[in-house]
């Protein structure tokens, strides 16, 4: 038996104690011990069931999984993607990582910066909106970005177009002049066929609006430069990032042009910087004191100890409405595995599927499963400080005290001889408490996560940066469409009666 074998072995043989205990015996101690605060974010898993016994247990399967020798690795530029035989470099878009790769980096992001520069010179005549077209990590993220910060700017209008449906296409198409109108296509590879589907329709769209030199609208981001000059677009307006930066970690790049155009360059300078403070603190910070590791260690209680298959994440913020799509995405794609790193079986979960929603509304809708239902859940609420509103404080304080509120019920539960009225308690929350939504503090939010899903897949023994699984259904689908591939008679009747072929 391996040591990492023991610690899991240690694991299962872990008992939880009931939350309310664990945080009524010692509360200064426990909140000191579960309690922290990086880039102006408060994290606190005070509603956990991590205990001393637990963390030690997973301190030594971090130890075993050697956790130091894989951050360095991360860091410093090395393979941290062995099925690809890829370094993944997004920390160094922030600064932090090998000094070649962040020089590159941020000769890559003044290239980005000039363009912006120049677009509100008016090298392009008067532009008013931008039409983003890209799909997962090359929409998710940028979407998020200007939900986010930018509903108080003026600046641009910016629609995000992920979805192949012409539906999406067409709303964006509703909404825009064309004359004012430019084109940014986002691709890692410069070969996304919904992508690359949309961006010929958005063409079509300027051509028949009568736009001149339609193709001179269009700006590419890609790690891939040469496919998209081949697609039509001139190299000067192709802002190109390093390959070794994965599609879902990719926001920090040029993939985040949307943000840097819409919010101006400050903001996503202080993006950066905010992501870089996290990216120091994971980097510098050992075993239960180190936020991400620490909330890793939670993750693998629930998934791996007490049997959950799901994790719930809540925003009580509507600013952050689009950040439980985001991390689905970031989360699933990344350690939703079923070998090792070593390519062996893994011998037991990966990720947790990743759902939620917006608060208050969901409390109205799915919270009746996380108090009464029969799935053990662990929750994650967001909430800030400082309301993104000047209307009556009363709206910010029914907010705080609704989610402040849950976390409670969640932990301490009621009894009653009447079972449709009992709640059973001792359900797990943790809270996420930002003093205010900011581009640095979404920076530095988004950066924790992603370390978080680095740390699990670390304790889990997987490689998070390889996404092989989305490859297949997009082959079939496109052997489908082009009737390459010899499909099983239920498929092909389906596909007469939808398509009539």
């Amino acid at each position: 038996m391996t040591t990492a074998d023991r610690a899991w072995q240690a694991l299962a043989d872990w008992q939880p104690q009931k939350l309310t205990e664990l945080v009524n015996a010692n509360p200064e101690a426990r909140l000191q011990a579960l309690v922290r605060s990086v880039a102006d974010i408060r994290f606190d898993f005070a509603k956990t069931h991590l205990d001393d016994a637990a963390i030690g247990i997973l301190s030594d399967l971090a130890a075993a999984q050697d956790f130091a020798g894989r951050r360095k690795t991360l860091f410093s530029g090395g393979i941290a993607n062995p099925t690809e035989n890829r370094a993944a470099e997004h920390s160094a878009e922030r600064g932090e990582g090998s000094p070649e790769s962040v020089h590159v980096a941020q000769a890559l992001h003044q290239r980005m910066r000039m363009m912006v520069d120049a677009i509100e010179a008016g090298a392009f005549g008067e532009i008013r909106h931008l039409l983003h077209i890209g799909i997962g990590g090359s929409a998710l993220g940028p979407d998020l970005l200007v939900d986010a910060l930018g509903r108080h700017s003026n600046r641009y209008d910016v629609a995000v177009v992920s979805n192949v449906d012409g539906a999406a296409l067409d709303e964006a198409f509703g909404r825009f002049d064309p004359a004012y109108t430019l084109v940014a296509v986002a691709s890692k590879t410069f070969t996304t066929t919904e992508t690359l589907l949309n961006a010929n329709s958005a063409l079509q769209w300027l051509a028949e609006a009568g736009v001149d030199d339609p193709l001179g609208r269009f700006i590419a981001l890609t790690a891939m430069p040469e496919r998209a000059m081949e697609w039509g677009i001139d190299e000067t307006r192709i802002l190109p990032f390093n390959e070794s930066v994965g599609g879902r970690y990719s926001l920090w790049s040029s993939i985040g042009f949307p943000a840097a155009l819409a919010l101006g360059w400050d903001a996503f300078a202080d993006l950066l910087e905010g992501a870089a403070e996290m990216d120091r603190h994971f980097r510098l910070a050992d075993g239960a004191d180190n936020i991400c590791l620490l909330a890793a260690f939670a993750d693998q209680i629930y998934a791996n100890r007490l049997g959950c298959q799901t994790r719930a994440v809540f925003a009580y913020d509507e600013r952050l409405r689009l950040l439980p799509s985001y991390l689905q995405q970031l989360e699933m794609e990344s350690n939703g595995k079923s070998v090792s790193f070593d390519g062996k079986p893994l011998a037991r979960q990966s990720a947790a599927i990743t759902w939620g929603g917006v608060g208050t509304d969901a409390q109205h809708a799915v919270f009746q499963l996380l108090h009464q239902g029969t799935h053990l859940t662990p929750v994650e609420f967001l909430v800030a400080r400082e309301p993104d509103h000047v209307l009556d404080d009363a709206h910010h304080e029914a907010l705080v005290a609704n989610c402040i509120a849950q976390g409670a019920a969640l932990m301490t539960g009621r009894a009653s001889e009447d079972g449709a009225r009992a709640y059973s308690g001792d359900r797990p929350s943790t809270t996420i408490l930002l003093d205010q939504v900011t581009p640095r503090s979404l920076g530095a939010l988004i950066a924790f996560y992603e370390h978080r899903v680095f740390a699990n897949a670390v304790l889990l023994g997987i490689n998070p940066f390889d996404q092989f699984g989305v490859e297949l259904g997009k082959e079939m689908a496109k052997g489908l469409a082009e009737g390459t591939i010899e499909f099983d008679p239920a498929t092909r009747a389906l596909m007469q009666a939808a398509l009539g072929e």
